[in-house]
């Protein structure tokens, strides 16, 4: 008991260092500095970032296509003052929201739920458990191979990184260690 006061006293006396962040961090970081920046000079209401998100929502929310969003994006601007800093096209704004780290990886998984072709089975073309074919066969000009369902990972590596790097967030995620 008296080793884990110790412990626990030597950690709350260690000073803070502060660390150059790193490439990842310096791009996140631009974002956030995109979150303060308005949409045009004179916009007190609206951000960049708040109007792409939004936008983003919206394409996911309806099902729209990329040249559905690229159409709703050019209309904003021809509408917008002069100078809007709007991005325009998806590209662009699925570039400037990459830093989030919202990406995922799509797994194949069996139609039944029985299996995951993940890892050592990534390359298995029929399930081992209920022996259904893992992909349909869909002819678009030639053959195409397409899996029945798709797990989409999301992974939480990047998230917690992104909690770590605010002072205020780091705090709080190691409130236990510092409050044992």
């Amino acid at each position: 008991m008296d080793a884990m006061k110790m412990n626990q006293g030597n950690v709350s006396q260690c000073p803070i260092v502060e660390e150059k962040p790193t490439a990842d961090a310096t791009r996140f970081f631009d974002l956030l500095k995109d979150s303060n920046e308005p949409l045009w000079d004179g916009c007190t209401n609206h951000s960049i970032l708040s109007v792409v998100t939004h936008v983003f929502i919206i394409k996911s929310d309806h099902g729209l296509s990329e040249v559905g969003y690229d159409k709703i994006i050019e209309w904003a601007r021809n509408i917008l003052p002069g100078g809007n800093k709007l991005k325009e096209n998806f590209y662009a704004a699925k570039s400037m929201m990459k830093p989030l780290g919202l990406g995922y990886q799509k797994i194949n998984m069996c139609l039944n739920f029985c299996m995951l072709y993940y890892l050592e089975n990534s390359e298995m073309t029929e399930y081992m458990t209920c022996g259904h074919s893992c992909y349909k066969l869909i002819t678009v000009r030639g053959k195409t191979i397409v899996a029945y369902k798709k797990l989409r990972y999301f992974s939480i590596t990047p998230k917690l990184q992104r909690l770590f790097m605010s002072p205020r967030t780091a705090e709080h995620m190691t409130w236990h260690q510092s409050h044992y």
